[in-house]
């Protein structure tokens, strides 16, 4: 059975979606959920669900990452995961805290990578006139929302989208692909380690 780890910063609806998930058959189950703001909503709906929790407020560590990192390493490395998944944990890591979990971290983008890396997704689709848009399930790397794709939903554009709007019909999808991803992801890397 892998362990999961699941960083938000937010309310949590895609850690939620995983947890969920992660029950009966499923090759993995959510060990912890941590966050860098300890008033994230996230946090308490993962207590509610019986999920271990932390917090590591980055707003004393202004201007050394590292330093953060390091304090938020603590209670993750404590849980032991096997996968690091990222759903709404709006800090940018260093290489060397991504290097750490290198092939067993995932991110979920609010956009159909390679376009439209970083934020403001949903309102640089429609200034664009894109006919659609959607989410993508990405490894992590330590380029920004740049590692190996894992899967996609595409999200059709409707004339007079607002912003809010298309994420609002975005959000629906991933949480959809995320615990699809997240459970191919977790399959393989039990039958690889069953190989070895």
């Amino acid at each position: 059975m892998k362990r999961v780890a699941i960083l938000v910063s937010g309310g949590g609806s895609n850690m939620v979606a995983l947890a969920k998930s992660m029950v009966g058959d499923h090759p993995a189950r959510p060990v912890l959920v941590a966050s860098n703001d300890p008033n994230a909503g996230g946090l308490a709906r993962a207590r509610d669900m019986g999920i271990a929790t932390a917090a590591v407020d980055h707003r004393p560590f202004k201007g050394d990452r590292a330093a953060f990192e390091a304090a938020l390493l603590e209670p993750i490395l404590a849980s032991e995961p096997d996968i690091l998944c990222l759903a709404g944990f709006m800090r940018v890591l260093t290489p060397a805290f991504v290097k750490r979990f290198e092939g067993r971290m995932l991110n979920i983008h609010p956009s159909l990578l390679p376009k439209y890396p970083g934020l403001h997704t949903h309102r640089r689709a429609i200034e664009a006139g894109d006919s659609e848009a959607g989410c993508t399930v990405h490894e992590v790397t330590a380029i920004l929302d740049d590692g190996p794709m894992l899967g996609q939903i595409r999200v059709p554009i409707l004339s007079g989208d607002t912003a809010d709007a298309l994420a609002a019909r975005v959000l629906v999808q991933e949480h959809i692909l995320y615990p699809t991803c997240l459970r191919a992801f977790a399959d393989r890397l039990s039958i690889g380690a069953a190989i070895r």
